[in-house]
């Protein structure tokens, strides 16, 4: 797990340099000035990373629900004083740094929901207990929703995979996936711009805003097998918006083709394998909970990313873990890798 976790974390700080040199140096007359935002937030995750895998992770028990709770008023504060980028209001600036609370809203989640579900372990087979497990953190998905709706699916997700991973019953998930499936439609119905995304999804050539998706989307097919070569890019040229962003998966495939796209894929499915075998070999119900909603996150982030560059799916805004930019994303996203560490540590 370690050795595929560095390998990625490497060969997204070096796509990253490739994909941002151009926006860099256009922007901030650096071109590497995204590379060192990101790799100071790297080496600050990873040393979190072994700092938490060397701890023992029953302490997190004690801290769980202030944790959520710290979640929660993060994201009602990013509603009233939070900054906005590119249109979205996601961000608190804490003097000369800013993150986003709603990346440490999935750690929060996954310990809290552990916590919540051990303790009603005996109980998790009753419609009325999973209900209820599903409510408590339903304040964060909506708060979070309010402004990135593709975290609040991400958070509902990992919800949704540590009860179906506690309950002995699976029936019951019949009906928790009609009530998601009329959440989902009430709460893509409250605003147009989310009704609009469907519509630019079906026909990306109609639309102004589409324009994203189609460069995209020539930037996949123009990589063929072999690519055209690392920082060999056209698309990265201005052509695809922010491409350091949500669509450097596209411009992994221009430059790398289907091969290296493949690898990079065939990394995050060992790294999904591992913590399969983490939580399943874990020493208690907790560690193998924690474990399996890092899985669950790792696996939704992954799959929604790759849709949304391919247009499978409606675009939703969503990094690529460890590739994409983003300090909070990455510095969180190691020290929830921590966590598993400290997991499969007490393994005998």
């Amino acid at each position: 797990m370690l050795a595929a976790l560095l390998l990625l974390v490497l060969i997204g700080l070096v796509i990253l340099y490739s994909t941002s040199a151009y926006n860099g140096e256009v922007k901030f007359h650096d071109s590497f000035y995204y590379l060192k935002k990101q790799a100071f937030a790297t080496v600050l995750g990873v040393a979190g990373m072994f700092f938490v895998a060397n701890m023992d992770y029953h302490v997190w028990k004690h801290v769980a629900v202030l944790g959520y709770f710290t979640a929660i008023l993060l994201s009602v504060a990013v509603i009233f004083v939070g900054d906005e980028y590119n249109g979205s209001k996601r961000w608190l600036s804490l003097g000369p740094f800013s993150f986003q609370p709603s990346e440490f809203a999935k750690v929060a989640v996954i310990l809290f929901l552990a916590h919540i579900i051990t303790k009603n372990v005996k109980s998790m087979g009753k419609m009325r207990t999973m209900v209820k497990v599903m409510i408590l953190i339903l304040p964060i998905v909506g708060l979070v929703g309010a402004s990135n709706l593709s975290t609040a699916i991400i958070i509902l997700g990992i919800g949704v995979i540590l009860v179906f991973v506690a309950s002995p019953k699976y029936s019951q998930f019949i009906l928790m996936g009609a009530l998601g499936a009329g959440f989902m439609t009430i709460f893509l119905a409250l605003e147009s711009y989310r009704l609009e995304r469907l519509a630019i999804w079906r026909n990306p050539e109609e639309f102004e805003k589409g324009y994203q998706t189609l460069q995209g989307l020539y930037a996949i097919g123009s990589g063929g097998l072999f690519g055209r070569g690392l920082g060999e890019s056209v698309q990265k040229l201005g052509f695809v918006p922010e491409a350091q962003n949500d669509m450097i998966f596209s411009i992994v495939c221009e430059e790398l083709g289907l091969f290296g796209a493949g690898f990079i894929l065939i990394l995050f499915l060992i790294l999904i394998w591992r913590f399969f075998v983490i939580a399943t070999h874990a020493k208690d119900l907790f560690g193998a909970l924690i474990a399996a909603g890092a899985m669950g996150h790792m696996m939704i982030q992954v799959i929604l990313n790759i849709a949304v560059v391919t247009n499978t799916i409606p675009n939703t805004g969503i990094t690529l873990p460890f590739i994409s930019y983003g300090g909070t994303s990455v510095v969180f996203l190691l020290l929830e890798m921590g966590l598993v560490l400290s997991v499969s540590s007490l393994i005998e």
